[in-house]
This record gives structure tokens, C-alpha cells and sequence, in this order.
């Protein structure tokens, strides 16, 4: 389980656990929202914004027994972040449905959102995340030109380099290009400015490399 602000979303991002790469959800997403996809997220299947995931419960987990309780049991007790609970209601699984909704709801006072497959699955996150990046965008500082630089950013061969260095994969990248806007501002960023954006230990390797 992770805590909130140890998972960094790029803005206008959403960050998937491996286990959903070529996946329908995933198939769905792609062309609708910048979906990375990362190992090590634990509990966690997507995470929309730094303070918001998503726990995704299929009928086929319904259907196998407690293990899925388990598993929202244990998020809630070790993470700080807000949960949403996907759950696919299907005729197969609406006769577990009531007991996972008191459970979600009532007892671990978390959000359940039921869909009837991964396809609604998919335009519920895609519209989660437009409007995680709308309050976002209210946050932030008010350039016409940032939105359109921050989309641009996955395809280009600077994103690609930034990669190559030690300790940064794509969403730090990401990060590091959002907040620097070129290798050479990151290159000549200081130890304690490289830290506001990927934390102490990343930091050091960067700045070492």
C-alpha cells in the first residue's frame, strides 16, 4: 500500500499497475488519456492524482471468494489515500453486490462506483481523470503554452534521454521535464531543486550523473 504523495502523477496523467497493460481497460484508455503503466503499485490498480487511486474489483474476484475484502481491508488500514472502488455488476456477481457495497461504503468509508464491464470501466476513469485535470489545471499557474508543452513531452527524444538517467523512468521524467522544460535546466539544477520534484535519493543520482 502506498500513502499519499509517495506516487507522483504527471499532470494529465493516470498511472496503471503492470498487472493491466494489454488489458480491455487499458485498450480502451489509450488514445483518451496518457496511461503509464509501473510496477510496485501494491493494492493499487490506477492512480488518477496524487491523492485519489482507484482498487478494481472484477466479477471474477467477486465470485472467487474473500480475498478482495482482504485486499480493500488492508489499503484502508495502510494508506492515507482516498480509494475508489470499481466493482463490475453483472447478474453473475449482483448477488454479491449488497454485502461488497455495505463493506465499501459503510465500514470502510470509501467510494463504490458499479460498472458492467471493463468498457464502463474505462470511460469512468477517462472522465475521473478530466476532471482531476481540470481542478489541477485551476492550481496551477495560468500559461496558455503549458497544457500544449506538458502533451507534447511524451513523444519527443528529450523525454526518451531523460529516461536514460539513473533512477528516472517515464513518470519521473515526466516530472523532471514539466518542472525544468529542458536537459539543460536539469543539468544544472541543484540537489535541493531536483528533490521538490523526485525526492532525496534520485536527487543525489541525478545531480551525480
Amino acid at each position: 500500500p502506498v500513502t499519499a504523495g509517495s506516487i507522483v502523477v504527471p499532470y494529465g496523467h493516470a498511472i496503471g499497475n503492470e498487472k493491466w497493460r494489454g488489458s480491455e481497460i487499458s485498450q480502451r484508455l489509450q488514445g483518451k488519456i496518457k496511461l503509464i503503466f509501473e510496477d510496485g503499485l501494491g493494492l493499487v490498480d490506477f492512480h488518477l492524482s496524487n491523492k485519489t487511486c482507484i482498487l478494481y474489483i472484477s466479477e471474477a474476484d467477486l465470485v472467487a471468494g474473500d480475498e478482495f475484502k482482504r485486499r480493500l481491508v488492508r489499503f484502508r488500514n495502510a494508506s492515507s489515500l482516498g480509494g475508489i472502488v470499481i466493482v463490475e455488476r453483472t447478474p453473475i456477481s449482483e448477488q454479491y453486490f449488497l454485502a461488497v457495497q455495505k463493506l465499501v461504503v459503510l465500514e470502510l468509508g470509501m467510494v463504490l462506483l458499479p460498472v458492467a464491464n471493463q468498457g464502463e470501466a474505462a470511460q469512468l476513469i477517462t472522465q475521473l481523470v478530466s476532471f482531476f485535470v481540470r481542478e489541477q489545471s485551476k492550481d496551477r499557474s495560468s500559461n496558455p503554452f503549458l497544457r500544449k508543452q506538458c502533451s507534447q513531452l511524451a513523444e519527443t527524444s528529450v523525454f526518451r534521454t531523460v529516461q536514460q538517467i539513473p533512477g528516472v523512468g517515464k513518470t519521473k521524467a515526466l516530472l523532471l521535464l514539466q518542472q525544468f522544460g529542458s536537459i539543460h535546466r536539469i543539468c544544472n539544477a541543484s540537489v535541493k531543486e531536483l528533490e521538490t520534484v523526485v525526492g532525496q535519493t534520485v536527487a543525489q543520482q541525478i545531480y551525480t550523473f
